[in-house]
């Protein structure tokens, strides 16, 4: 109970110095601050023609256009079926297929797949990445995220937070319903094995900003648990104090199924043994199959393994990173 009491007071002191909101960084303020430091917005994307061009344009129109803070905007198709690359290219993006950057190396599926690639394919001293399918996007998700890293050398990663309502298929919003894998999942996790962390308010939210130094320095998961290793992994690497987060106000997205969520907890867990193993608190490998039921009464086994990319500074670089 004194450890748990410790820590608490620790995230209680950590909260207030690192956490503050869009409105608090306005774009003329960071351009002053930026200097010759560059800046990298990277979308991953599969599948998001409805949105991804929508966000690209915002990006292009207020900050690279009106205000000259970003100097990159890059789209990783992630093996889209639909017009995603077309509309992000219109929109005024760069775009690259993801099995194409590093393509001498075998390629992996997944999100965080998908974030390692930007960054390979990114030359950004500071890189934000943002969800692509997002609907609910403004200039400040962008221009929050970066405030504190162009203004505070001792940040070194930012992250999101936000109000997340449920948008049901009838368009009824149920306020804060948003983020149930973070409610039953990650956030239980966090609390129980690395309570610092606990008072990041959306772990598993896809906006985030990191300088390149640090974000080539660790792993990235490629699946789902990519959001929930980096916090992990960042902890450890450059402890608390290197991380703030800013609240953008409202966030709202597409959903995915019950099925689906069950997948990504799953994989989420997956990761977070994976640290425990690392850190020698667990020695057990767990299984990594899961017996999903469907509607119908049917039941499929389902492969939860997550493979993982190395540090990006780790590499050596045989090709261009298109």
């Amino acid at each position: 109970m004194e450890t748990d009491l410790r820590t608490l007071a620790r995230v209680k002191e950590w909260y207030g110095p690192h956490s503050s909101t869009a409105a608090e960084w306005p774009v003329d303020a960071l351009i002053l601050a930026k200097g010759t430091t560059t800046i990298s917005v990277v979308l991953p994307a599969r599948d998001e023609e409805s949105t991804v061009g929508d966000i690209v344009r915002v990006i292009r129109r207020d900050l690279v256009e009106r205000a000259p803070l970003v100097d990159e905007i890059l789209v990783v198709d992630s093996n889209s079926t639909d017009a995603t690359a077309e509309r992000a290219r219109e929109a005024g993006a760069r775009v690259v297929a993801q099995n194409a950057v590093l393509s001498h190396l075998p390629p992996l599926t997944g999100k965080g797949e998908a974030l390692w690639k930007g960054l390979a394919a990114t030359t950004g001293d500071i890189v934000v990445y943002i969800d692509a399918d997002l609907r609910s996007f403004g200039a400040h998700y962008v221009s929050g995220l970066v405030g504190p890293l162009l203004t505070n050398a001792d940040i070194h990663f930012v992250k999101a937070t936000y109000e997340r309502p449920y948008v049901g298929a009838d368009g009824a919003v149920q306020p804060g319903g948003g983020g149930r894998v973070t409610e039953l999942v990650a956030r239980p996790l966090i609390n129980l094995f690395w309570p610092e962390l606990a008072g990041i308010a959306q772990p598993l939210g896809g906006e985030y900003a990191g300088r390149r130094s640090v974000l080539e320095a660790v792993p990235f998961v490629t699946e789902y648990g990519v959001e929930f290793g980096l916090l992990v992994d960042l902890l450890e690497l450059v402890g608390l104090d290197a991380m703030a987060q800013v609240d953008l106000g409202y966030r709202t997205h597409t959903h995915q199924s019950m099925t689906a969520l069950g997948r990504m907890a799953g994989q989420i867990m997956l990761t977070a043994w994976s640290r425990l193993q690392r850190q020698g608190r667990v020695s057990e490998t767990p299984a990594r199959t899961m017996l999903q039921f469907g509607l119908e009464g049917g039941a499929d086994v389902v492969d939860l393994a997550v493979a993982e990319r190395p540090p990006l500074a780790s590499l050596v670089f045989e090709e261009d990173v298109a």
